[in-house]
């Protein structure tokens, strides 16, 4: 989540009403300039020949689903062939579907207590654990959780799986990955607080990224960036990437890990610093194909780089944008960027 976010619009006190067949609203983009304007935006940039591996430049870019408050967390199911994505203000997860109604797949996502500061209760990042249960990163509730029914019977009950760290409460759980070797890693910048990382409820005195072992173990990646925010991991498990969402700094890093998950070096990986200090997004959730090949929202959209760090294209949404996630087979990258969320088919 970038904090950009809270400069395009109020959110309002929830409800909560939970009923999981509830239609999405679908609002249409009015009115027909801003619709003509946006649509144009919306293209992609080749930036040199290696990406034409995996983007066609003539490919579109097709909003899937519109009318949510500020989306997030994508996460393709391949048994059932469906998208899910949290709407972090609403305190909802939805699922997308080909050819069918976007509903309401999980409400409250991330607190089932009473909404008192509506800034960003809801789920953020979403993924699956290798037993395919669902692990949310859930803001209100500031901590990593499960929820403890299957996906063919969603309900908002959860097991916590790390709320504290060192007696202290966690921020707000941002993005996650797992390891192959089980390890999950997971952001905790401030951005559910009303007052960010100033907050007078903020426990902690940093924000940090952090691996939980399968032991239940939290440990402390790194404390050095002032909004961590997405979180990936290379193929090969030996490199982490994470972006810093700091309106100033736009940069993603890559920490080696060592054999206990923890860092052997670090360098950054880029910095986009012409967009330094201008307000069109900043480096947010990310993801990494089989190739090594990082898809990472950025300014403007999603900013694609080769293994080697190299800048070779960006898909442009002209909106901002939060995050992205893959169909199974990598053939489509599906976007959430503001109130929408956005499909671009790939090639492989």
């Amino acid at each position: 989540m970038s904090v950009r976010y809270f400069l395009c619009f109020a959110v309002s006190a929830l409800g909560f009403a939970s009923c999981n067949n509830e239609p999405a609203k679908q609002s249409p983009e009015k009115p027909a300039d801003s619709v003509s304007s946006k649509t144009a935006q919306r293209r992609i940039s080749i930036l040199d020949p290696e990406a034409l591996k995996i983007l066609d430049s003539t490919a579109s870019i097709e909003v899937i689903a519109s009318g949510f408050k500020w989306t997030e967390g994508p996460l393709y199911i391949k048994d059932g062939g469906y998208l899910l994505f949290s709407d972090v203000p609403a305190n909802k997860i939805y699922k997308w579907q080909e050819g069918k109604d976007t509903v309401v797949f999980l409400d409250h996502s991330g607190t089932t207590k009473p909404v008192v500061d509506p800034r960003e209760p809801g789920s953020n990042g979403l993924l699956l654990n290798n037993q395919g249960q669902l692990v949310l990163c859930q803001q209100g509730e500031r901590r990593m959780a499960r929820m403890k029914a299957p996906l063919s019977d969603p309900k908002p009950e959860y097991l916590p799986l790390a709320a504290s760290y060192k007696g202290k409460r966690l921020n707000s759980p941002n993005d996650a990955v797992y390891h192959p070797n089980g390890d999950l890693y997971f952001t905790d910048p401030a951005y559910g607080f009303s007052n960010g990382i100033h907050d007078s409820a903020k426990q902690l005195s940093f924000q940090g990224v952090f691996c939980l072992k399968p032991d239940g173990k939290l440990l402390l990646v790194t404390d050095e960036l002032p909004y961590p925010n997405g979180i990936a991991l290379s193929p090969d498990g030996k490199y982490l990437f994470v972006s810093n969402s700091d309106d100033h700094n736009k940069i993603w890093m890559k920490y080696e890990l060592d054999q206990n998950g923890l860092i052997k070096s670090k360098q950054v990986f880029y910095h986009a610093a012409e967009y330094d200090g201008k307000d069109l997004g900043n480096p947010d959730g990310m993801k990494i194909n089989k190739n090594g090949y990082l898809f990472a929202s950025g300014p403007e959209g999603i900013w694609l780089f080769n293994p080697s760090g190299k800048l070779i294209a960006k898909i442009l949404t002209g909106e901002l944008t939060s995050n992205c996630a893959f169909s199974a087979d990598e053939k489509e990258l599906f976007i959430t960027c503001n109130h929408y969320v956005m499909r671009c088919k790939l090639r492989v």
